[in-house]
This record gives structure tokens, sequence and C-alpha cells, in this order.
């Protein structure tokens, strides 16, 4: 198994040294390697962002699906495998993946196990990649408010150490409710939520993942806490900066941005006949309105 993971241990360890030592002026060791495990994070969400964009694209082209996903359950309710199979068919056709909202979390798993293996290693005074020689003494030192960084909560008897890990825990686990249901509530189009696929599939992530964080955070070092709550709240940030600025149509976000267009006087706005949500319609721009000669009377 190492032979297999050898270069992901390189490459962490890697990103780790070279920031420890960029940061050598400072001559604190808790900041290196702190900040080592923070550019990580930074150096592989920016590598994924081609993965996010995929996401969001996936997202709400199963948005536009849902009419037809409702019709398959509806008309093969009786028969779940048929509608299995329908549902295939119709992702086929329409060449979208309904796990793509987890490619993130699964291209991030490699690198989040070699990190979690680097650090614990630190902990058993055994050198992974290049944490080796006076590298792996000097992680050993290294503290992150007092805790060190390959320790465990169910690793540790200090008591400052289970107070920052529980600290890192709670954060963790409090972004990933807070992203997913930022999400739910201003991100997707406001749909009928009985019998909704995609909408239960969203409901089940919203408690799920944060539950997860939870249990298995208690055998993470705070090294690895530090690497999962970061980029969560970089997924925390993506997200929010995607939905203010570029929201899915049919959203509440979306139709925020449409009613703050409207009032600027960028688009025309009209009201439902039916009452309740508006009706924008873009007014074509950077084209100046022509007068119209009138007919000189004879």
């Amino acid at each position: 198994m190492d032979s297999i993971l050898n270069p992901l241990y390189t490459a962490v360890s890697w990103v780790l040294v070279t920031f420890h030592d960029l940061l050598s002026f400072t001559n604190n060791k808790d900041l290196q390697w702190s900040v080592g495990i923070i550019a990580l994070v930074i150096l592989i969400r920016i590598i994924l962002i081609p993965l996010f964009v995929k996401q969001i694209k996936s997202q709400r082209a199963l948005t536009a699906l849902a009419p037809h996903m409702k019709e398959i359950q509806k008309k093969y309710k009786d028969d779940r495998q048929k509608q299995s199979e329908e549902m295939m068919k119709l992702y086929r056709e329409h060449k979208t993946n309904p796990l793509a909202s987890c490619f993130p979390i699964l291209a991030q798993a490699p690198i989040f196990f070699a990190l979690f293996w680097v650090l614990n290693s630190i902990s058993q005074n055994q050198g992974r990649g290049l944490m080796k020689g006076e590298y792996l003494a000097s992680a050993r030192e290294a503290h992150f408010f007092g805790a060190p960084l390959s320790s465990t909560f169910l690793g540790s008897s200090d008591l400052n150490t289970k107070i920052v890990t529980i600290a890192l825990i709670f954060f963790m686990s409090a972004t990933t409710f807070t992203t997913q249901r930022q999400l739910m509530v201003k991100g997707m189009p406001k749909m009928d939520s009985s019998n909704n696929l995609m909408l239960q599939q969203q409901k089940v992530m919203l408690y799920l993942f944060p539950i997860i964080f939870a249990v298995s955070g208690v055998n993470f070092p705070i090294g690895v806490l530090i690497y999962w709550s970061t980029t969560n709240l970089w997924t925390w940030g993506q997200q929010f900066y995607v939905i203010k600025r570029n929201p899915t149509p049919g959203s509440p976000a979306y139709e925020e941005l449409q009613r703050k267009k409207a009032a600027k006087g960028l688009i025309d706005e009209k009201q439902n006949p039916e009452g309740g949500s508006t009706i924008v319609e873009n007014q074509p721009t950077g084209q100046r309105k022509q007068p119209k000669r009138k007919k000189k009377r004879r």
C-alpha cells in the first residue's frame, strides 16, 4: 500500500516542507507548519476549480431534468428496477451525472489520506515522504493553539488538545452544514418536495455529512482537522460567490439578482398575472434607440 501512496506522501510533504522553508524567517515552527497545511488546501482547491465548474453544470442539468425525473418516478412507482433503468437512460441522454456533486470530495480523498498518514507518522517519529530528519523533529514540536499538530482527540489525554480538537470538529461540521443549507435555501430552484429524488438527496447530505465529520473527527490528527476546516471554508466562500454572481435560474438567489438588476434599470420587469414570483425579460443593452421620423403633413 505504501508503494502506491509514496508519490502522494512525497507531494504532500513537499508542499509542507516548502512553506516551512519559505517562512523560516519567522522562526516560528507553529506558524510554519500550520500555514503549510493551509497552503496545501489552497493549492489543491485551485487545481480542482475545473471539477467545481463541472459540478455546478451537472447540478443545473439535474435541476432542469427534475420534471422528467418526477414523471419517471410516477410512471414506474411500482417497479424500482425499471425506474432506475429509465433514470440512467435519462442521465445518459443528457450527459449528466447525479454523483458529480461528490467529485471535489472524492478528488481530495487521496490527498486527505496522504496528509493523515504523514501527520500520523510524525506522532510515531516515523518520517514519510520528505518529512524526515530535521523536518520530522521540527514538525513533532509544532503546535496549533498549544495542541500538537499530530495529536488526536482519542490519542491524547491533554485537556487543551481535546478542547482544540472539539473546536475544530465543531467548525468543520458547522461549515459543512451551512454550505449545504446555503445551496438548498438560495441556490436551488423552488420545487415540489413530495417524491423529489434530487431534493431528498440534498436533504440527506445536509445532515449526513456533518454527522460523519463529527463522528470520524475524533480520530483525525489536528493537522488534518485544520486541512478539512480550511477546505470547507473555501467551499462555502466559493459557493457563496457563485450563488451571488451566477445563480441557478429559478432559484431565490436568481430572483433576487433579477430584482436588483430591475431596480438599476438594467432589465425590464413584469409582474406575473397569477401573482407571486416575477417574470423578468432581458432588455438589449449597448444599443442606442434610434428616434422615429415623424411624417410631415401635406
